[in-house]
């Protein structure tokens, strides 16, 4: 079965991603596949950051890829370096944009994850500094909110079934998917699979999430762009 499809139009989308990650690269710059190919055989990939920004770009069909507009670089690597074990609704082998309606329900998303990463070190005491993107998005996606079918999704625990459903409507040509936040329940999250989808990108606050022995860290905005 098939989530029913809807239409909408979504603005100040909220992202969260650590600020160790440059917020520009070469990919912001680079305007066309021309130019791509020209600045590859220029550098001769021995330069290690453009290596790193433009060799993963397989990942993705030439076609899909998004180029020389503010925070492309943000936007590709959401989809060229995905998380090892996947996301809820995407695969080790090629990531998607992931955003929360609301900042709060951004902030929930994130900590938990971070936390989990920490966790496993042993320690968690430990700071780290976020950078918020905001994104807007105009398109018709898949919507597994209200649908008992599609419960199994939203597994606090499980990707598994997420990462069925979206490999499926991935190849089926999906734009996405509306689904219920799991960290923090009565809010929405959307995922999108398309790197062009992802519109009038930018960045927004600087946030501190500082653990002191606890899970729960402290959250500190620290700047606002």
């Amino acid at each position: 079965m098939s989530p029913p499809i809807v239409a909408a139009r979504l603005k100040d989308t909220h992202r969260l991603i650590p600020s160790r990650y440059p917020p520009t690269g070469i990919l912001d710059l680079i305007a066309a596949l021309e130019d791509f190919e020209a600045v590859a055989e220029l550098e001769g990939w021995t330069n290690d950051r453009i290596s790193a920004e433009l060799g993963v770009l397989s990942i993705l069909q030439a076609g899909e890829w998004v180029l020389g507009r503010a925070n492309a670089t943000a936007i590709m690597a959401a989809y060229c370096h995905p998380n090892e074990t996947g996301g809820r609704f995407s695969s080790s082998d090629r990531g998607a944009w992931y955003a929360a309606l609301s900042i709060e329900t951004a902030i929930k998303e994130s900590v938990f994850h971070r936390t989990k990463e920490i966790a496993e070190s042993g320690i968690l005491e430990t700071t780290v500094q976020m950078r918020q993107y905001l994104a807007d998005f105009e398109t018709e996606f898949h919507d597994v909110r209200a649908s008992p079918e599609f419960d199994a999704c939203h597994d606090p625990n499980s990707y598994v079934a997420g990462q069925q459903l979206g490999a499926t409507l991935l190849e089926s040509g999906s734009n996405g998917l509306w689904y219920r936040s799991v960290r923090n329940p009565g809010n929405d999250c959307v995922v999108f699979f398309r790197p062009a989808l992802v519109n009038n990108v930018r960045t927004g606050a600087h946030l501190e999430y500082r653990w002191e022995g606890q899970p729960d860290p402290k959250v500190t905005q620290i700047s606002a762009d």
